[in-house]
């Protein structure tokens, strides 16, 4: 005779991107395995791998590609995922900034992480010679694939920096014709970036530099210094515990 099934709790949240409606449920005992498996390997292309796999598995509403979801959203769902098997509050050990070396264990809660979208954000970009690009933004899959660094150190970052920017296009227009990027292929859509100033590929690199992003401004205490250090939590890496 076969044991019984267990039945998780569901649970609904909002996609930040677009407003979406997602239901899911908390994770199993075999999926946090898999996500502490992948944390000791201190590598965020594991991490991110592990996250996709259990997003996949605890996302109740069909429809939802995990890998085409932008990576803030892979971030936030993950983040209101765990709160829900594991608990709302994450343990963290922060260093103080005064310092640089002493390390003070903080509590935060999950309800108080958001996404946060920088004023001077914008999709669209204005070239300033009568055209726009509208950009799409990036899985975090491809954020992984291509470590988008905005380091111009070497050809290798140069080009994994080129090939990601081509990649988030999705129409170049003006005023009397659109073109979609879907209709290109890779090579072509690099070497339209190719042939960019570099003041217009500047504001390309601003998409990415001003994403939305998981943030949470605390102040921490120096127990040792008596000082106050203002620190700010960015992305999924920061909060992974």
């Amino acid at each position: 005779m076969p044991l019984p099934t267990q039945t998780a709790p569901q649970y609904e949240l909002i996609l930040p991107s677009n407003k979406k409606k997602v239901k899911f449920r908390p994770f199993f005992v075999g999926e946090e395995k898999i996500l502490i498996l992948a944390l000791e390997t201190r590598e965020l292309s594991q991490i991110s791998r592990a996250i996709k796999q259990v997003l996949d598995n605890c996302i109740i509403t069909r429809g939802i590609k995990v890998e085409e979801l932008p990576a803030f959203d892979i971030e936030y769902l993950f983040l209101q995922i765990r709160s829900k098997s594991i608990g709302e509050s994450i343990e963290l050990i922060i260093t103080c900034g005064d310092d640089g070396k002493t390390e003070v264990p903080v509590t935060i809660f999950v309800d108080q992480i958001k996404v946060v979208v920088p004023d001077n954000h914008s999709s669209t970009i204005d070239l300033e010679n009568g055209y726009n690009i509208q950009m799409k933004y990036p899985s975090l899959l491809q954020f992984i694939e291509n470590t988008f660094e905005l380091d111009r150190t070497s050809v290798a970052n140069v080009e994994k920096n080129l090939k990601l920017v081509s990649s988030c296009i999705d129409t170049v227009y003006n005023t009397e014709e659109c073109w979609s990027a879907s209709d290109c292929t890779e090579d072509e859509l690099l070497s339209y970036i190719e042939k960019l100033t570099p003041h217009q590929y500047k504001k390309l690199e601003q998409f990415f530099e001003t994403m939305p992003k998981l943030s949470l401004k605390l102040q921490v205490k120096n127990p040792n210094t008596e000082i106050v250090n203002d620190v700010v939590l960015e992305g999924l890496n920061d909060f992974f515990a």
